[in-house]
C-alpha cells in the first residue's frame, strides 16, 4: 500500500528520532509521496507569549534539531515539508494531518508505563484516538 501524504510527527530526543526515520524509510516512497517531517513545542497556549522570545538555550536546541530534520529531508526520496509549531502535541499532530489531508500519521512511543503514563500522558495514545486517518505508531525499542 503505498500512502500519498504521510505526516512525520517526531521528537527532537535521538531515542525516539532515529526508529521513526528508520521505520518510514521501510514504507514504499515514491516521487508522488509527501511526506511533511513535523516536531511540535510542546507548550499550553496559556504560557503563549506572542511577543516574548526565545531563550538561547531554545534557539539552539531547536536550530539543531531543525537541521537534523533538513538533512532527512534531503535523503528521503520523495517530496518533503518541514512544519516546527508550537502547541499542544495531540491538538498539532492531528491539525496537520487534517490541513495535510495526510492518510497516515507516523509517531513515536516512549513506552511510558504505570504511573508515569498517568501523569504524562500518552501521545501517541491520544493522537490514535484523535486522528481522521491511520496512525502508526513506532515503539521505543
Amino acid at each position: 500500500m503505498a500512502f500519498k501524504t504521510i505526516i512525520v510527527a517526531l521528537s527532537n530526543s535521538q531515542s525516539d528520532l532515529e526508529p521513526v526515520i528508520q521505520a518510514l524509510t521501510e514504507f514504499n516512497l515514491t516521487l508522488e509521496t509527501k511526506v511533511i517531517l513535523s516536531h511540535v513545542v510542546a507548550m499550553e497556549k496559556s504560557d503563549l507569549e506572542v511577543d516574548k522570545p526565545l531563550l538561547d538555550s531554545e534557539k539552539i536546541s531547536l536550530g539543531e534539531f531543525e537541521k537534523q530534520l533538513k538533512y532527512y529531508q534531503e535523503e528521503l526520496p520523495c517530496q518533503t515539508e518541514i512544519e516546527i509549531v508550537i502547541g499542544d502535541p495531540t491538538e498539532e499532530i492531528v491539525r496537520l494531518s487534517n490541513f495535510y489531508g495526510a492518510d497516515l500519521i507516523m509517531i513515536g512511543s516512549r513506552g511510558l508505563k504505570g504511573i508515569n503514563r498517568i501523569l504524562q500522558g500518552s501521545v501517541s495514545s491520544q493522537v490514535i484516538a484523535e486522528a481522521n486517518c491511520s496512525v502508526f505508531v513506532v515503539k521505543q525499542r
